[in-house]
């Protein structure tokens, strides 16, 4: 499948190469908790420093698509991504770009985002720093070093950790100058939808992952089980729209019930999906269910 994709692609301009290489269709995990930290911020103080806002979206993005690219060289040195793949094709297995180019890529990319928190750092203080330098060396651990998180049982509490609690409300911190409780909440509830996108690839990959040593959460689980904790990552997160209504009670947070339906299908597409190529539609899937979410719930909270 690699291999065939590589012959396509030949044609394939530099650009097009490196906009698949960074995988933009995964920004929305980063872009998604900026937008509901401002909204939180907003909620909480009546108030918003756009300038931050704005640098913290770009260095999020610059984040993750640093540990993309890291993660494509990374998995194809340790022998991952062959051709036994079913996910999207990546570019350094594909031999469309060599690892070292795609490795410095992504050590520019966290450059960026390092240049950036150097900003956020002054308006955010030191909560910042100690947020931003954890987010750029656990994505950089991510999948590099002695015991990379993404072979571990591990990733799916990294992502909870950075791109939902660390990533709301680090916005809604520099956004208001406020980070409480319903910053937390909106953390958790998004955190874990990206813990379930990250559970759908890694329950997609489990037999290229089993190969190449991983011990990811799915294949710890085992397929059945994991079906049921995907279940919990995608419904759990509307259980924490009725506390959070309760703490910004002049919103309307609780709009973000309307995109329940859509997590329901998401989750009875899960359980019918034989393992394949169609896992793929269900990881989209998930994501914009995220995106829906923080949508409504922001919405909300600003209306």
């Amino acid at each position: 499948m690699t291999n065939g994709f590589a012959e396509r692609a030949q044609g394939l301009s530099a650009s097009r190469v490196w906009i698949m290489a960074s995988r933009p269709r995964t920004l929305s995990l980063s872009l998604s908790p900026v937008m509901t930290g401002v909204a939180i911020g907003w909620a909480d103080a009546g108030a918003v420093r756009w300038p931050a806002v704005l640098v913290a979206a770009l260095a999020a993005a610059l984040i993750q698509i640093g540990t993309n690219l890291y993660n494509d060289a990374a998995d194809s040195q340790r022998g991952g991504d062959g051709a036994a793949r079913v996910g999207p094709p990546r570019v350094t297995a594909s031999g469309l770009v060599d690892a070292r180019q795609v490795g410095r890529a992504a050590a520019l990319s966290f450059a960026g985002a390092a240049a950036g928190g150097l900003y956020l750092v002054i308006v955010g203080g030191w909560p910042i720093l100690a947020l931003g330098v954890a987010s750029i060396v656990c994505g950089w651990a991510y999948s590099g070093g002695p015991a990379p998180i993404s072979y571990s049982p591990f990733g799916e509490v990294f992502v909870l950790a950075f791109f939902g609690i660390g990533a709301v409300m680090g916005t809604a911190w520099l956004a208001s100058g406020v980070a409480g409780p319903a910053g937390l909440l909106a953390g958790i509830a998004l955190g874990l939808f990206a813990s379930a996108v990250l559970l759908v690839n890694n329950h997609r990959d489990r037999a290229e992952d089993a190969r190449v040593g991983r011990r990811t959460l799915a294949i710890v689980l085992g397929a059945g089980r994991t079906r049921w904790f995907y279940a919990v990552l995608m419904l759990a997160p509307y259980v924490f729209l009725a506390p959070l209504s309760r703490l910004l009670a002049h919103a309307h947070v609780e709009a973000a019930i309307l995109s329940l339906p859509f997590a329901l299908f998401a989750v009875v597409r899960f359980w019918k999906e034989p393992p394949g190529p169609g896992l793929n539609v269900v990881l989209a899937l998930t994501a914009q269910v995220q995106l829906a979410f923080a949508i409504l719930l922001s919405v909300g909270a600003v209306v």
